[in-house]
């Protein structure tokens, strides 16, 4: 037999380590880790057990187990189950923590992605009597578990303290001679350093769940690993060219309904007209439905885009009285507000319209008497609240009590927040206006309501054809279900007020529609402003797909209500297939508030001088689309630091400045090899499931494949070095063009990729690339095919860098002004500052000064800030090692990466003593 094994490569550890232990007698030999020992394998696999009868054994638990058995000692049934979740639950997060942890740098990001299966190893330690895993002697599982953790609890920090039956296991199994003698001889006495050549080479390891990463549950999943097949259909399909595609032709207005298209009709929740919206609002109606209207233009859907301000109601006359205007003046006030704040947002909407308009009144007044002339309506006398102070019966949004079912102190007048039920406003305990804070009294009066009940049997036959046909999120459809198990009640569809859509009735002359049932009409009358052709859109169902896009409050109102209103109306109305709700955006630890100034509302995030574009990336990459999410000022400059400048722009810029640099601006000649194609079939699987998830409108993981394709250029780029290969003989070169035409082609890729996500920043690497107007739309159809779209020879524009970076400074000033603390006027914000493009990912720490005094008691959110910062210190020197700066300037790196530790151990509560006085031992 012969064991085939290579340095730095830590599965190695655990079959030598247990041949050792076995006693087997076995000839071993160190090759490359590129070196294909199994013929048969179409990428190299090490270690490798060479078996007498000529036959492979290169899982490096079977030829463990392979050893243990020759030696004498089967596995048991325990050892077995033990091995298969190594293999297969531990390996993948294993290795994406190696990648975290040794190339970037990111021990944090390590430590996390550890918990969970520490944990676990954690709680079936604690529980056993027996010195090992399975028994009181040492087994095949004991050396195979120890020898994968082996490479990362090198570094001290992955070592939590509170895992002691983990650590005790640990250090008992490591004390093993074979073990350390393993060990000694795959990583030399060079540490994690010794594993870095053999994790260039590998596969970025990127672990996926099939629910948002927010909720921490779902199957997570590895890096997809290629086949030959897949490497030879990649480069088949990489040498198609742009020749046979079209350019995407540009928007006609007005856009109609065409045979054999697919149709596509994309509403967001209208926004209300008496405030400013916040990134909360933002996030959960019109930036998610510009994602996914921008996606399905470039897929050439027949796709049309509408919303629209909602401007009638108690809100309205409330705001109004509040700024000593007329209700139309302060809608035509805020509808600009709203417009103005939506295109520096980029929102491309098809027509943004306002539902105070005549179109309304005719729309919904035809609703109205369709569902009246078909008996869904009924009269009743009712009770209101009404306050006395403000003169006015109160709508339901407007009052505020404790809810008669769960409690909540802060349910609204028509549902509660906190268990979802529906409310009538007189059954709130200790109800209050919202306006001025007094208690309402309960007055009586005539109303029209909407028969849910009869209704009922249409809605549910309705319900399960777009529930088992259509993209509904989960949320949606528990909401949904949840108001049908309830059994529906009748609805009140008018209200007692001046400012609305007047019912036609003669008995209800004084009234106006309640806003529940006018506003979402206002799709209809929106589009009706837009085309006089609405009803191809609104009255056909057969041709189009209705996205409806909102947060999760609106649901019942999209879901029940609405639909009900025009299944009554029997005029065969277009209704919704795929409704998508988000949950809430928070902002830091708190909630939105105007009146406290806690948050960043739309007409401020232009002021903070951070492009709209960067914008737009954090609040998609932070969707709340399971539970909800929080806004955070450092996390949003970690996320543009770390996944914008360090990750995405690093890689493009390098790319561009590689052609730039070395070909004189054109795109040299390419010859493909191995390890090209393998990432040109990465890539095209990851842009296969960007389409994948964009089309099911998983906006937040299909964001995460574009920052997957960015890491395995990043990594393809490091590990082909073209900046050395440049400087080499006739191959050198060669190599070296390659790798530059295949990286700026990728990025052209990434350009089109990221068009629905940040428009500006796309139209930018385009322009820079001088790529042609067909890529984005050729690459995007179908299933998704990655082509070179920029061929030899193709002369690109000047490059420059696409991010800033966020210092520690600018974003501190940021979270004090939204805070709430104190005047705006008081706060100087800095300006971010240009960084220059650089070869290799790096970025300037902002070193804070040393506190005067020892911190008291931790501070979680400077020390969320100081951790960001030693991550990219850290990086920071790594890169000059690794490129062997000059001594001093790497001592000086060294010594502020020390300072902030210091600092972080400050605000973390701990002695920062231990580390100073080594400090001064050197």
């Amino acid at each position: 037999m012969k064991l085939f094994v290579s340095e730095g490569n830590p599965h190695c550890i655990k079959v030598l380590a247990v041949l050792e232990l076995t006693g087997v007698k076995c000839d071993i030999e160190n090759v490359n880790h590129e070196e294909k020992v199994v013929p048969f394998l179409s990428r190299p696999v090490l270690p490798v057990l060479l078996l007498p009868s000529g036959q492979h054994l290169f899982s490096s638990n079977a030829i463990c187990q392979y050893f243990f058995e020759i030696g004498g000692k089967a596995p048991a049934d325990a050892s077995t189950q033990w091995l298969e979740w190594e293999a297969t639950e531990l390996q993948p997060i294993l290795g994406h923590a190696l990648q975290m942890l040794v190339l970037q740098g990111k021990s944090a990001e390590a430590a996390k992605a550890l918990e969970d299966p520490m944990n676990f190893l954690e709680q079936n330690l604690s529980k056993r009597t027996s010195s090992f895993l399975t028994s009181d002697t040492v087994a095949v599982e004991d050396i195979v578990l120890w020898a994968a953790l082996f490479p990362l609890y090198l570094e001290p920090s992955l070592r939590p303290a509170e895992l002691t039956s983990v650590f005790t296991w640990f250090e008992r199994v490591g004390a093993l001679p074979a073990c350390q003698s393993a060990a000694q001889r795959v990583l030399q006495g060079r540490g994690q350093a010794a594993l870095k050549g053999f994790l260039q080479k590998q596969p970025v390891i990127t672990l996926r769940r099939d629910t948002p990463p927010c909720n921490q549950t779902g199957a997570e999943e590895a890096e997809h690993l290629m086949t030959e097949e897949e490497l030879q259909s990649a480069a088949r399909t990489w040498s198609l060219g742009l020749t046979d595609f079209q350019t995407q032709p540009e928007r006609q207005h007005p856009i109609l309904p065409q045979e054999g298209k697919r149709n596509v009709l994309v509403t967001s929740a209208l926004p209300y007209v008496n405030n400013v919206p916040h990134l909360g609002n933002i996030i959960g109606c019109v930036l998610s439905a510009d994602v996914f209207a921008r996606y399905g233009r470039l897929r050439g859907w027949n796709l049309l885009f509408i919303c629209g301000t909602d401007e009638y109601g108690t809100a309205t006359e409330n705001k109004a009285r509040e700024e000593g205007l007329t209700p139309q003046e302060i809608c035509n006030k805020y509808h600009a507000i709203h417009s103005s704040i939506y295109k520096w947002f980029q929102i491309d909407f098809d027509f943004f319209g306002r539902t105070t308009t005549p179109r309304q009144t005719e729309i919904a007044q035809d609703i109205f008497w369709r569902l009246h002339d078909r008996g869904f309506l009924i009269e009743d006398t009712v009770e209101q609240l009404r306050c006395e102070n403000c003169q006015c019966f109160l709508a339901d949004r407007f009052v505020e009590g404790m809810c008669p079912h769960c409690q909540y102190p802060e349910a609204r007048g028509d549902q509660c927040d906190k268990c979802g039920r529906l409310i009538n406003a007189v059954e709130l305990k200790a109800p209050q206006c919202k306006v001025c804070g007094l208690t309402p009294v309960v007055r009586s009066s005539k109303h029209l309501f909407l028969d849910l009940p009869k209704l009922e049997p249409d809605l549910e036959q309705w319900l399960d054809r777009s529930l088992s046909t259509g993209d509904w999120t989960t949320n949606a459809r528990h909401i949904t279900r949840s108001w049908l198990r309830d059994g529906l009640k009748p609805r009140c569809i008018t209200r007692d007020l001046q400012w609305g859509t007047p019912v036609p009735h003669p008995d209800f002359s004084s009234k106006v529609f309640y806003v529940w049932f006018d506003a979402p009409i206002g799709y209809l009358s929106i589009t009706a402003n837009y085309t006089d052709q609405w009803e191809k859109w609104w009255k056909n169902p057969q041709q189009v797909e209705l996205y409806n896009f909102m947060a999760k409050d609106n649901v019942p109102f999209h879901s029940v209500v609405f639909p009900c209103s025009l299944l009554g109306a029997q005029d065969n109305y277009t209704l919704v297939n795929n409704l998508v709700a988000t949950e809430y955006l928070n902002y830091e630890d708190t909630k939105f508030s105007k009146s406290r100034g806690v948050g960043v509302f739309g007409d401020m995030a232009q002021d903070t001088g951070i492009p709209s574009d960067v914008w737009r990336f954090y609040l998609l990459y932070l969707r709340p689309e399971g539970q909800d999410s929080a806004f955070s000022w450092a996390d949003m400059a970690l996320k543009n630091n770390s996944e914008l400048l360090n990750n995405l722009g690093n890689f493009i810029n390098r790319a561009g400045m590689f052609v730039s640099k070395f070909f004189g601006g054109c795109v040299p000649e390419m010859e493909l090899q191995a390890e090209d194609k393998r990432l040109l079939a990465q890539v095209g699987w990851e842009l296969r499931q960007y389409i994948q998830l964009l089309d099911k409108v998983r906006i937040r993981e299909a964001l995460k494949c574009i920052l997957n394709i960015s890491r395995h250029g990043n990594q393809y780029i490091q590990v082909n070095e073209p900046w050395k290969n440049i400087k080499g003989g006739a191959p050198e070169r060669q190599r070296a063009g390659t790798v530059t035409g295949v990286s700026v082609n990728v990025a052209c890729l990434l350009s089109a990729m990221l068009e629905p996500y940040m428009p500006t920043v796309s139209q930018t690497i385009r322009e820079q690339l001088r790529a042609p107007e067909s890529c984005a739309h050729a690459m995007l159809r179908g299933e998704g095919i990655f082509v070179r779209s920029l061929p030899s020879g193709h002369r690109i524009g000047t490059v420059s860098p696409l991010f800033q970076k966020l210092e520690t400074d600018q974003i501190e000033a940021l979270r004090k002004r939204f805070g709430g603390q104190q005047p705006e006027e008081e706060i100087s914000i800095p300006q971010p500052k240009t960084e220059k493009p650089q070869d290799v990912a790096s970025t300037k720490a902002c070193v804070p000064e040393a506190p005067a005094a020892r911190a008291v008691g931790a501070d979680p959110e400077k020390a969320k800030q100081l951790e960001a910062a030693v991550a990219e210190q850290g990086e920071k020197v790594r890169t000059l090692k690794a490129q062997k700066a000059e001594k001093p300037v790497v001592i000086a790196e060294v010594s502020k990466l020390l300072e902030l530790k210091k600092q972080l151990a400050l605000a973390e509560g701990r002695d920062p003593e231990p580390a100073t006085q080594k400090g001064k031992r050197k």
